[in-house]
């Protein structure tokens, strides 16, 4: 089946930088939006970017100029660099991605498993 695994999540401190990683994997014909969302505890989930399959991004306002989004369509990844991180960004990060599987011509949304993403002062 049709899967997304994360990578890259863990403790920093304020100020530092992480990168995420999502591979997408399983019986894929094609890919077309994918992003990162962030739920932390109390909250909705939220975007924090989108990336179309031609590499255009879009961002929360809360990360323009922190956060960059990109993807390497070849490998069927999709990729966070947070930098200048605040304890404001501390929650569960989730992968996501609009995929067209080998044995359906539709496209199906789905989400990872989330990673714990923890900024300290």
């Amino acid at each position: 089946q049709v899967q997304l695994v994360e990578s890259g999540g863990g403790l920093v401190q304020a100020g530092g930088s992480l990168r995420l990683s999502c591979a997408a994997s399983g019986r894929i014909s094609s890919i077309n939006g994918m992003g990162w969302y962030r739920q932390a505890p109390g909250k909705q989930r939220e975007v924090v970017a989108r990336i179309t399959r031609g590499g255009v991004a879009n961002y929360a306002d809360s990360v323009k100029g922190r956060f960059t989004i990109s993807r390497d369509n070849a490998k069927n990844t999709v990729y966070l660099q947070m930098n200048s991180l605040k304890p404001e960004d501390t929650a569960v990060y989730y992968c996501n991605a609009d995929i067209r599987s080998t044995s359906w011509g539709l496209f199906d949304n789905y989400w990872g498993q989330g990673t714990q993403i923890t900024v300290s002062s």
